[in-house]
């Protein structure tokens, strides 16, 4: 990223901040769970002290479930070693302007030790040291992330107050590429549209989907690290943008029993010519696409850790819903896990997996360390799946996160690609989740069970 202009340089924040147009300077963190964390500091104080000095945050923060409580297990940050701090280096090539907050602007950071060393199990730290790896051989990766989410007209301290139980949605029925649909609410689509668009990020379009009140905005794809900032950023974002619009929205990977959210993830190479890897001189599969892909195929039950990091991502995981049940890929094909896409320059392949509850960190360091096991091992690609794939017979995606935790544990390509101590992270961080949720009575058990038996 050093030869790339970021969507706000430093010098324009102080003229701004001189101006005083901006006069607050939020520091971000994303965690486990692909939430920002960090801080609101003032702009003067942050370019005089924060912006090259960093700032500190309790090292708990990588070390905590959904509801923040602190856990046992995490090697990082515990009662025991007296839950001290990491520091926070802000990254200028991630400034910019937040304009849904008066006055405000945003910069990512990244996470280390006190003797200077990165934080290994952060999610940017993983990436980063992926796309390092894939640096190695003359690549770098471009990633898209396609995320979907459903629109309530509640607020979202009406819905806490309901149990998320009878809200309304913002549609009331299928309105998949309807342009009346989106119509219904283009006030609240227009303002995130135009907002990210503010905030430096490239807006493509927005549509309708199959869940009533459910939609998708798409953004340009960029080199992989920008997008998963960016994405982290428009997640938060349009929450906080339906927030202040009365409304509610969620990116849980699945609301209902009805259609899920996704986070359709694409991703090409290019090399150090800046020209397109994943294509032949005729346009087709090149080589080097061929072994990514079929690296893709032999990590991904595996890696599925990464792809749907949450008990409710696998109830997605459904015949016929379009997502994904079967380890295979295909020729622009929807049923399969791997779809490839586009031609020529354009060719990349989309990995349909992920939800919307999906850390984009995570996923595309799975994705690149994935290619690199195909690239260095030569893999070869199976045919494609010309059909249904729900019904070929393909190997099965995890149905569950016990059954992925298990395999990441197992798995000694993840400790090969991402070190002990990121496997042993992320598995505490699936235990943890199995233990709440195993230890919950739910809706279902009492309606089945409080009369009836």
């Amino acid at each position: 990223m050093a030869d790339r202009t970021p969507p706000l340089r430093t010098e324009e924040l102080r003229a701004l901040v001189a101006g005083g147009d901006i006069d607050t300077v939020v520091l971000a963190f994303t965690d486990m769970q692909g939430r920002l964390q960090g801080k609101r500091f003032a702009a003067s104080f942050f370019l005089d002290e924060v912006l090259e000095h960093g700032t500190e945050g309790c090292n708990y923060l990588l070390a905590v479930d959904t509801d923040m409580n602190t856990l046992d297990g995490y090697a990082m940050s515990s009662w025991s070693n007296g839950y001290g701090d990491f520091a926070m280096h802000a990254d200028p090539d991630t400034l910019r302007l937040i304009p849904w907050h008066q006055g405000t602007a945003l910069v990512m950071a990244d996470l280390a030790w006190e003797d200077g060393s990165p934080v290994a199990a952060a999610p940017r730290q993983i990436l980063r040291r992926q796309l390092e790896r894939l640096a190695g051989h003359g690549l770098t990766a471009h990633v898209g992330t396609e995320l979907e989410f459903i629109v309530f007209k509640d607020t979202y301290e009406q819905a806490w107050d309901r149990n998320y139980r009878g809200l309304t949605p913002a549609n009331q029925y299928n309105i998949d590429y309807s342009v009346l649909g989106t119509g219904r609410i283009e006030p609240l689509l227009r303002r995130i549209r135009n907002e990210m668009a503010a905030a430096g990020l490239t807006v493509e379009s927005a549509k309708g989907e199959c869940n009533p009140g459910q939609h998708e905005i798409v953004f340009r794809y960029d080199e992989a690290l920008v997008t998963c900032d960016q994405h982290a950023v428009y997640k938060t974002g349009a929450k906080e943008i339906a927030a202040q619009e009365g409304t509610a929205l969620t990116f849980m990977a699945k609301f209902n029993e009805r259609e899920g959210n996704s986070c359709h993830i694409h991703l090409s190479l290019r090399d150090t010519d800046g020209h397109a890897a994943m294509a032949g001189e005729d346009g087709t599969m090149s080589p080097l696409m061929r072994h990514f892909l079929a690296g893709q195929l032999a990590a991904l039950r595996e890696f599925s850790l990464l792809y749907a990091p949450n008990i409710n991502s696998y109830k997605r995981f459904q015949p016929g819903s379009f997502a994904p049940t079967a380890v295979a890929w295909g020729h622009d094909n929807r049923t399969c896990a791997l779809r490839v896409v586009g031609h020529g320059p354009s060719l990349r392949f989309e990995n349909r997996l992920p939800g919307g509850d999906v850390n984009p960190y995570l996923a595309v360091a799975g994705l690149v360390a994935a290619g690199l096991h195909g690239i260095e091992h030569r893999l070869e690609l199976p045919e494609p799946c010309q059909g249904n794939a729900y019904t070929a017979g393909y190997d099965r995606v995890p149905a569950t996160l016990r059954e992925a935790a298990e395999l990441w544990e197992g798995s000694a390509l993840a400790r090969e690609a991402f070190g002990e101590e990121v496997v042993a992270h992320y598995r505490t961080m699936a235990r943890v989740e199995l233990e709440a949720f195993d230890a919950a009575v739910t809706d279902w058990e009492l309606r089945r069970s409080f009369e009836r038996l």
